[in-house]
């Protein structure tokens, strides 16, 4: 077991800033961990139309955020999912999110999808990532 306690928040222009008092991500022992990340474009600040390419936008900031710590979406364990609409938009949600990680190569991260309020986006992910570090 890991006694590593070191903490080190994450920070990148990549991914859209903080709208509160948190940190884009958090790398923490073995694993790093990200806030939960909407579609916003970290550069315009504009939303795309349509859960495909909202949730296609919400991968690609957390891929920024895990790439501040040299990792990638091949290194995701666990995601969390909130959608606006969870019967309506699952199956187009699903479709990007698969495609996604498919091309990762590796195995799909374990997954839990919830319907919840997203003020006007509609979607939202949390990864936990596992570090390598030294392996």
């Amino acid at each position: 077991m890991s006694t590593d306690t070191t903490r080190q928040a994450l920070r990148t222009e990549a991914a859209p800033p903080p709208a509160g008092a948190y940190s884009q991500g958090l790398a923490a022992g073995p694993y790093t961990y990200t806030s939960g990340l909407g579609p916003q474009d970290p550069v315009s600040g504009a939303v795309p139309d349509g859960i495909g390419a909202q949730t296609r936008q919400v991968l690609a900031n957390l891929a920024a955020v895990l790439a501040a710590d040299g990792l990638g979406l091949a290194d995701v364990v666990k995601a969390t999912v909130h959608l606006q609409y969870l019967r309506r938009d699952f199956a187009g949600f699903d479709a990007a999110y698969r495609a996604a990680f498919a091309a990762t190569g590796g195995p799909l991260p374990v997954r839990t999808t919830v319907g919840s309020d997203l003020m006007d986006i509609l979607v939202e992910i949390d990864v936990v990532a596992l570090r390598r570090r030294g392996a």
